[in-house]
């Protein structure tokens, strides 16, 4: 019987098998184990203070509450120790560096330190594929500090439940309203979105940057400018924005724009509306010292009586869930985009 020959180049290809992907997550787990556990002391460290924190703002927030009658000194001293609780974190901005520093130093590293040192030529060779090697450390990674940041925002869900509770007037609610740039992404969904985002970020700044360092500075630069332009226009605009022209806002809202209008409907500056005020009684035009004031009842009612109103955009605190899943579905499909604009780029590059 005659056989074709089979080269040793050929045997060689075919005795090859992949490997299967729980092998892959013990190199994962391996290689990164010291990220991942500075990750884990580090939100446990940011828990701890949370916790700690959080327990004297609800205890203050309780006795507050239960305080009769609520006019008198002793209430007064209440509502100002709950005030005073949790300064550092209440306005949430110091946390906003949680997802922002996971991208950094857990996402931006990955690829780029494989590719700096060279490593990358000796795993890419193995059985294993170098497409599914990124992506098994990829989804791995991922899965894990979205869970990490996931957990976390109960704590932070939590801790801010005071300022948000029925009937509290303890702080001025407009700057703590639940759709506030600052505290909006700490809550619900958001955070675990955003962490995923700014992972999915920095693996990708490091397959194009090829180098550590300047992988992490280019994360945290696109990063927030990506944070801030949501922030400040496009979470405004998830869906149209209620419009008011009574000067009783409702409590607990996001404003989104505060304008003067003339009966044609264009806008007047604030000078305008200080000439016209002029006109006013000496109390209301501010005549005795300060200036108007155009937020007060009178100076409101004056402008109105000759032709001019307040226009008030604003987004109730009653979308807060329907603008969490809307911000958390655009954020998971940019980080899926971006993990296999890597895979992409993993495979197309010669090793």
């Amino acid at each position: 019987m005659m056989a074709p020959a089979v080269s040793p180049r050929s045997k060689e290809v075919a005795s090859l098998r992949p490997l299967p992907w729980r092998r892959m997550a013990w190199v994962t787990w391996r290689q990164h184990r010291a990220a991942l556990i500075g990750l884990v002391v580090a939100l446990a460290a940011i828990a701890a203070y949370t916790w700690t924190v959080g327990l004297q703002l609800h205890h203050a927030y309780a006795a507050q509450l239960a305080c009769r009658p609520a006019g008198s000194d002793a209430c007064l001293q209440l509502t100002s120790g709950f005030n005073s609780v949790g300064g550092f974190l209440t306005n949430g901005w110091i946390l906003q560096l949680v997802p922002a520093l996971i991208g950094a130093f857990v996402g931006a590293p990955v690829l780029a330190r494989e590719l700096e040192t060279g490593t990358y030529r000796y795993a890419w060779t193995q059985g294993f594929g170098r497409w599914r090697w990124t992506l098994a450390k990829l989804a791995g990674l991922a899965v894990a500090v979205t869970a990490a940041a996931g957990a976390i925002s109960v704590l932070f869900s939590w801790y801010y439940q005071p300022y948000f509770s029925a009937g509290n007037e303890a702080r001025n609610l407009s700057e703590l309203a639940s759709l506030a740039p600052s505290l909006f992404d700490l809550r619900g969904v958001a955070l675990a979105a955003w962490t995923l985002a700014a992972f999915s970020i920095g693996v990708l700044a490091g397959m194009l940057i090829r180098k550590v360092v300047p992988a992490i500075v280019a994360t945290l630069f696109v990063y927030s400018g990506l944070a801030i332009a949501t922030g400040s226009w496009l979470r405004a605009h998830y869906l149209a924005p209620l419009v008011t022209r009574s000067l009783n806002v409702p409590n607990a809202v996001w404003i989104v724009s505060q304008n003067w209008m003339t009966k044609a409907g264009q806008t007047v500056s604030q000078s305008v509306l200080y000439q016209v005020l002029q006109g006013a009684p000496a109390q209301v035009a501010g005549k005795d010292g300060g200036g108007p004031n155009l937020h007060a009842l009178a100076a409101w009612q004056y402008l109105v009586e000759h032709g001019y109103t307040q226009v008030t955009s604003y987004q109730p605190a009653s979308r807060f869930w329907a603008f969490q899943w809307i911000e958390a579905g655009w954020l998971f499909g940019l980080s899926v985009l971006l993990i296999v604009v890597t895979v992409w780029l993993v495979r197309r590059r010669a090793a």
